[in-house]
């Protein structure tokens, strides 16, 4: 049959509507699907295992795992979907939600866990999500839920609870707050917000600046891992994630809780997600007054993540996380018996831009631009206490008449130099930024073996000095059979400097007993690490190094290296082992860190004794010495911890750390107080022998927590022992008479809190905290007394969230 050319063109056109219609029909019908493997916590599949996908609290689609412990789920439409699985002998694991789009397959691997005790998915040890029960090295995940339970204010608060962990607060609230990991130094700790690097230059932290506004998770790795974490990295890693918003329908939280010393604290969050985008912002306001005068604090932090999966393997998240404090800052109270004057003021901005990409279901791509800035401004108005000029050179000011005790027993009496002759008012204002481009490409091979492979640069500036440094790594990690589990790597790092470093690092977990939830005794678990460690100087140290201060003709002639980094050498081993069908669980860990290469500031005459030459160190005397790497330290001890499901919604948890620590090289020149004619004092840092200052050889913790329906209470304690320190006096004569032998001189204490809360309905919940139970007066940081007994009551109101939210 014969069609004129017309219709030809008017059937062809309708023919590819009709088809184009059909593909677009058939595309928007297409079924999203979730494909992946179910795995128990030694990577072993797991088949018979129930999974489905829920969309708020309603299942929408179930499937069972085959022998392999393989999964495949189609879902009707694009969602935000939960998945939940249940298998017999394992707890039943509830997955964070993940969007699944029509026409796209998503990969996902799910551990269970055997017992009741949460599955932690740590990251810090090997730098990709990755279950415990298949790491060597000793990690500690807080995860939100205990940080819900304890309802603490800031961070710190849960470092108490990390094995090997001492944290040394100066005074109350806001007072400048260090962590020491294992014997190490304050400084010798990486911290991380949403992978970017918040240390001052050379590695100190500040942790009263960081509060729990939008914290979802805190993990702790104990031991140097400078091959992921390149310089800092020396004795441990702290890493901190924002929360994420889950919930299809926005949830909005307004808690408001108040208290004595004229507390009021206040905190409103939104979080959520539409589509491919999910969204978490929080704002708080933190004030009080302090029991003693001009002992304020007031921080104001605000803090957003957001995500937004651009295709089902693409996805991009920005934080963003600002912080203003401000504190009175009132010394040391029991030393000077009066209230300086000055004040302290911080504003902290961390920023951080990751991009991630699945390239395949074995090869993964991440990079992250990262900018943090750190200002801050220490004022002394006026000086305090009481005109004292002997020598006719301006007046010092001296604090009131008071009598020190120590731990050790002994004491002494009289008035310490509060302030300084000198101009007021005075004013310190510091300022350091670091902008930092890290990528990562990570790939599984065969056998469940995965390599990472790592770039960094990173831009420092602070002090009027700047520095460009770059990194490098190559980790491998997996398993041997089904018992062994390896990881292992080398941290290549070219710093502006010290130059060159390399960081190898090795750990191992093994299993002399498979897991099982059918006996008393379940899985046995070793565990090895050894790694080595850097620090690099800080800006105070680079401009003052012995280098920095000769001319290039004498550096020549002296033949002066640059200063090097801080080293370190960390080891642990130790055995874990599960009981009760999987409801406790019981740990001993031993560790040995040796820290070398320490930088110290030494006189001439001490830098002539390590072989600088004559020359040179004379060439320093102007500024008093240089700084050079010259000191060490030795630290040793054992972990113990446990933590026990008690049933009926009882959760237990303790630790404790026997820590034996010495100065195992040191310069400074003993001082003597005419009241202890033979015994050497180390009046500014510990003498060589001694214990380092801060450090307790005994510590201790322990939360018990009881949730039920819509009661929750937590009740915990940290304990510590006497340790070694020095009052860092002068009297009125710049004489010794204030100072006290090191040894023993800070009292132990213990310090306990209770919290608890009521959810009246479901969207309003009344709450307690109280910390210092029983008011004791101690001092974490000798001479400053620490906060008493302090209460905050208050209520959290929550909108949406969930479907019928209001019932």
């Amino acid at each position: 049959m014969y069609i004129p050319m017309v219709h030809r063109w008017r059937l062809f056109l309708c023919w590819s509507l009709l088809t184009t219609l059909c593909a677009f029909a058939a595309k928007a019908q297409s079924h999203g699907s979730l494909h992946g493997k179910i795995v128990d916590p030694r990577g072993n599949p797991v088949p018979n295992a129930k999974i489905a996908l829920l969309q708020d609290a309603c299942e929408v689609v179930q499937g069972t795992s085959d022998a392999e412990g393989s999964f495949n789920l189609s879902v009707p439409a694009s969602g935000r979907y939960t998945p939940r699985v249940e298998a017999p002998g394992f707890a039943t694991e509830n997955v964070p939600p993940i969007y699944l789009t029509s026409g796209k397959t998503e990969e996902l691997t799910i551990s269970l866990n055997i017992g009741p005790l949460p599955q932690e998915i740590v990251v810090s040890a090997t730098g990709t999500a990755i279950p415990e029960a298949q790491v060597g090295a000793s990690v500690t995940l807080i995860d939100s839920d205990q940080i819900a339970s304890l309802n603490k204010l800031d961070v710190l608060e849960e470092l108490r609870f990390v094995p090997g962990a001492q944290i040394v607060q100066t005074g109350q609230r806001g007072g400048i707050t260090s962590l020491f990991i294992r014997g190490g130094e304050s400084n010798f700790n990486k911290v991380l917000v949403d992978g970017i690097t918040v240390n001052a230059i050379g590695g100190g932290f500040d942790f009263a600046q960081l509060s729990n506004n939008g914290v979802g998770s805190v993990e702790v790795l104990r031991g140097a891992n400078s091959v992921l974490y390149g310089s800092d990295g020396l004795g441990g890693v702290v890493n901190i994630t924002s929360a994420h918003g889950t919930t299809s329908i926005p949830e909005l939280k307004y808690s408001v809780d108040g208290g004595n010393f004229g507390t009021l604290n206040q905190d409103v969050s939104l979080g959520g997600s539409i589509h491919t985008f999910d969204y978490f912002s929080d704002f708080s306001r933190f004030d009080t007054r302090g029991s003693y005068p001009n002992d304020f604090f007031h921080n104001a932090t605000v803090s957003a993540n957001l995500g937004w999966d651009i295709a089902p393997t693409t996805g991009i998240r920005a934080t963003v996380r600002h912080a203003t404090t401000d504190l009175g800052a009132p010394n040391a109270i029991d030393f000077f018996g009066v209230s300086d004057a000055s004040t302290l003021r911080n504003q902290n901005t961390y920023v951080g831009i990751t991009a991630q990409q699945q390239t395949n279901d074995r090869w993964h791509n991440s990079a992250q631009f990262a900018f943090a800035q750190f200002r801050s401004l220490f004022v002394t108005p006026f000086p305090t206490g009481q005109p004292f000029d002997p020598f006719g050179t301006g007046p010092n000011y001296l604090g009131n008449l008071v009598t020190i005790r120590g731990a050790n027993g002994l004491s002494v009496t009289g008035q310490g130099i509060l302030d300084f002759a000198g101009s007021y008012p005075q004013s310190f204002p510091d300022y350091e930024a670091r902008r930092s481009l890290f990528a990562q490409s990570d790939y599984r091979f065969f056998g469940g073996w995965t390599g990472v492979v790592g770039f960094r640069y990173e831009h420092e500036d602070g002090e009027g000095l700047t520095r460009n440094n770059y990194s490098s790594f190559l980790e491998g990690h997996g398993n041997v059979g089904h018992r062994l589990f390896l990881t292992g790597g080398v941290g290549l790092e070219n710093n502006a400097v010290f130059g060159f470093a390399a960081s190898p690092r090795v750990s191992a977990a093994y299993y002399l007993r498979s897991p099982s939830a059918a006996t008393f005794f379940g899985d046995t678990k070793l565990k090895f690490n050894f790694g080595k460690g850097i620090k690099e100087p800080s800006t105070t140290q680079q401009a003052s190094a012995l280098i920095n201060l000769l001319t290039p003709a004498q550096v020549a002639q002296f033949n002066v290296s640059p200063i090097g980094p801080e080293r370190s050498k960390t080891f642990d081993g130790g055995v874990e082992q599960r009981l009760w069908n999987g409801r406790a669980l019981v740990g001993i860990t031993y560790f040995y860190n040796r820290f070398y290469d320490l930088i110290s500031f030494l006189d001439p005459s001490s830098l002539v004794s390590i072989g600088v030459p004559a020359g040179a160190a004379e060439a320093t005397a102007i500024g008093g010495g240089a700084y050079v790497n010259a000191t060490s330290e030795r630290a040793l001890g054992t972990e113990l911890e446990s933590k026990i499901d008690l049933g009926h919604g009882l959760l237990f948890q303790g630790e404790y750390t026997y820590l034996d620590a010495v100065v195992t090289k040191a310069f400074g020149v003993a001082a003597f107080n005419p009241l202890f004619p033979n015994i050497p004092i180390g009046a500014f840092s510990p003498l060589q022998g001694a214990r380092p200052f801060h450090r307790a050889p005994h510590s201790g913790s322990f939360i018990l927590t009881y949730n039920r329906r819509r009661f929750n209470t937590a009740f915990s304690g940290y304990l510590v022992g006497r340790r070694d320190g020095s009052t860092f006096l002068l009297d009125g004569f710049f004489g010794n008479t204030l100072l006290l032998p090191n040894s023993n001189l800070a009292p132990g204490y213990q310090k306990l809190d209770l919290s608890a809360g009521y959810a009246i309905t479901s969207y309003a919940k009344i709450y307690t905290s109280i910390e210092n139970l029983l008011s004791q007066h101690y001092q974490a940081a000798f001479g400053f007394p620490a906060a008493p007994f302090t209460i905050r009551s208050g209520v959290t109101f929550t909108i949406g969230g969930r479907e019928g939210w209001w019932k």
